[in-house]
């Protein structure tokens, strides 16, 4: 027997006699420990996964008001930072601050080896098309733009905006305490008219519905002019037309102008938050948590999947040029609620909505304005 075992035996009885004060006596058998020889696996190889996108590079130029303008050039770069994720691809992005920055920073993208450069905005339709025209072996992607014919190097997307606003319009009257609501662009861009129609036809089917009247401020679309702040990025504008809305009695305001519509959160909280907002592009009451409570819903432009879906074919090698039109139907539109309002709307007025929506997408509700 070892002097390893006899020293164990020896701490054993030991321990058997301290406890024998506090616990009757018994008999303590002693037997050989088992040796148990340990089960050695190795851990499994895993194989680093190897993203298709690897090699790719994409490119991306911003419209005015920056990368992280909450809105609409942020949803558009939120495409590429997905890609990046999912496909393994390469993202870069150049801002543009004025107009002149758009052909410098195209030709700023022209010269890094760029696989497909991103134009964010109607604004950039035609730099997209000089590029295009220049540089035929280059791939070219355009949000919110179009080109009839098409052209063989870019691919683009357009957004039935008033799709989504439709429904909005229809919220808003809903929600409307006053019966006024109203709604204003930056630039009469076709994307943002397309909002703007949307709105106001929303409405009309609102009062047809209910037999109410709802009047809708900041668009006379018999002459198709309304108000416009003239820009995207200037904030003060967009609380200054909110301020005069609100003084024409609208407790219901959507902007469509970009970060122009802080603005509208900025005039309604100095009015003691006595009015509410809709958003577009994306969801503000996810961008603008602390303004949920005024922020009813958004008319969403999907912006970010449509940039995954043209990298994924950039990728795959079946790119090709021509437009993608976005819509209910295909997914790549939508109407959110507000994160406030979202289990708080009133199960017939859900119903509605979905009513509406289906009958957008089959045709049987007219979402697209008609000038008289």
């Amino acid at each position: 027997m070892s002097k390893k075992f006899l020293l164990v035996m020896a701490i054993v009885i030991m321990a058997s006699l301290a406890l024998g004060a506090c616990a009757p006596k018994t008999e303590t058998v002693v037997e050989e420990p088992v040796v148990v020889e340990p089960v050695v696996t190795e851990a499994p190889v895993v194989e680093p996964v190897a993203l298709p996108g690897a090699d790719f590079k994409v490119c991306e130029i911003t419209d005015m008001g920056g990368i992280d303008d909450k809105s609409f050039n942020a949803t558009g770069w939120k495409g590429v930072t997905d890609a990046m994720t999912l496909l393994g691809v390469e993202g870069l992005y150049l801002e543009s601050r004025q107009e002149t920055d758009f052909t410098n920073n195209m030709n700023a993208f022209l010269g890094q080896d760029c696989d497909l450069i991103i134009g964010v905005g109607f604004a950039l339709l035609g730099t997209l098309s000089d590029a295009a025209a220049a540089n035929p072996d280059q791939w070219f992607a355009g949000i919110d733009i179009s080109y009839d014919p098409s052209i063989a190097n870019i691919a683009t997307s357009t957004y039935n905006a008033n799709e989504p606003a439709f429904l909005a319009g229809y919220l808003a009257a809903y929600y409307s305490e006053s019966g006024i609501v109203a709604a204003y662009g930056g630039i009469p861009y076709p994307s943002v008219v397309s909002f703007l129609n949307g709105y106001y036809l929303g409405v009309q089917y609102y009062n047809a519905q209910k037999g109410t009247d709802v009047q809708v401020l900041g668009w006379d679309y018999t002459a198709q002019e309304g108000t416009m702040t003239g820009d995207f990025s200037n904030t003060e504008n967009g609380k200054n037309v909110t301020l005069a809305f609100m003084d024409e009695g609208a407790d219901i305001i959507m902007p469509v102008a970009g970060p122009v519509g802080v603005g509208t959160i900025a005039a309604i909280h100095e009015r003691g938050d006595t009015a509410r907002m809709i958003g577009v592009d994306t969801d503000w009451s996810y961008f603008y948590p602390e303004d949920a409570a005024i922020i009813i819903g958004s008319a969403c432009k999907k912006m970010d999947e449509w940039v995954v879906r043209t990298v994924t074919t950039l990728i795959d090698g079946t790119i090709t040029g021509g437009n993608t039109v976005a819509t209910l139907d295909n997914g790549l539109v939508s109407f959110v609620l507000g994160s406030s309002y979202v289990d708080q709307i009133p199960a017939d007025l859900q119903a509605e909505l979905d009513a509406i929506t289906a009958g957008i997408i089959d045709g049987s509700i007219q979402a697209n304005y008609i000038a008289p």
